[in-house]
């Protein structure tokens, strides 16, 4: 008898903290936008919802009150899965950024691989009349950053994280992070299923490209085991023959705004994250793949459940 395919899980990425107001107007940019954004989005048939905070002018933020109110929100009105991020502001340190974990205990937050360049001043070259003053500058600065993740921060997040019960989404920017997690396995500390999402097509990361997906996930089997499950974003225009591909093979799939404004690659932009979500599961259930429902993906996942969330 065939093995049975395993579902596909869709997550939808909210809002991010790269798009800013001027790129769009629809990308969600005020906290209620980002509830009706992640509400709407589960009803489409998203299992996950992966979260940053703004504040009423479209500003990324890590405030812990605008954050609760976010999350609070979306937990009364779905039961969709909620993971959030850990990449904080600028300036925090690793305690600041992972204690968003310690206070909501959320399922699922992401856990980055390692340090890298993370790099989008060149948007800043589409912007000749921003919506906001902070969007430029917020924007051009970039190109002077360094995402810290040393061993140390990682050993932390991980720590954390399987302190309060959840799972981290390990971001993977480039092949050497897989070697990174590789070492906190081997020392035992990463006791939770792992589960990663490669980050090709970044400015200071690994380039994107068919061979070199399939390359990082042979790589990522034969370096953390065959039992990894796994998703891709795909930034800009691409985003959804990414997801395609990654559910080919063997993957998991991801939209949302953070990623990609857009809905065509003729530059027709995305009305609402919901939209987004759509398409996607119309592209992989033509592809005979069956969708998974949140309980399903929680099920998958090993995750803990929405009512040992602190929120």
């Amino acid at each position: 008898m065939a093995k049975q395919q395993k579902k596909v899980v869709i997550s939808a990425a909210i809002t991010g903290g790269v798009h800013t107001p001027t790129m769009s107007p629809y990308l969600p940019k005020t906290p209620d936008d980002i509830i009706q954004n992640a509400v709407d989005a589960y009803k489409a048939g998203a299992a996950i919802v992966h979260l940053h905070a703004r504040k009423e002018n479209g500003e990324p933020t890590a405030d812990y009150d605008t954050f609760e109110y976010i999350l609070s929100s979306i937990k009364k009105q779905c039961p969709v899965i909620i993971g959030i991020t850990t990449g904080g502001a600028q300036g925090m340190t690793t305690q600041e950024r992972f204690a968003v974990i310690e206070r909501f205990k959320p399922e699922m937050a992401s856990a980055n691989g390692g340090s890298m360049n993370f790099c989008f001043s060149k948007l800043a070259e589409t912007m000749d009349k921003p919506e906001y003053e902070w969007e430029k500058p917020f924007i051009e600065r970039t190109y002077d950053n360094v995402f810290k993740n040393t061993f140390k921060d990682i050993e932390y997040c991980i720590t954390t994280m399987n302190k309060c019960g959840t799972l981290p989404e390990y971001e993977i920017f480039d092949y050497g992070q897989l070697s990174n997690l590789a070492y906190f396995k081997k020392k035992g500390l990463i006791t939770q299923p792992i589960y990663l999402q490669f980050v090709p097509g970044i400015m200071g990361g690994m380039p994107i490209s068919w061979e070199g997906i399939m390359f990082m996930i042979d790589q990522a089997k034969k370096i953390l085991g065959n039992d990894i499950q796994y998703c891709c974003v795909g930034a800009g225009r691409r985003i959804f023959r990414i997801g395609a591909f990654c559910a080919i093979n063997g993957g998991n799939v991801r939209v949302g705004m953070e990623d990609s404004l857009y809905l065509k690659p003729n530059g027709t932009l995305a009305q609402s994250n919901a939209q987004q979500v759509q398409k996607i599961k119309g592209i992989v259930e033509s592809m005979d793949y069956e969708i998974a429902n949140v309980e399903e993906a929680r099920e998958m996942l090993h995750l803990k459940g929405l009512d040992k969330v602190d929120f």
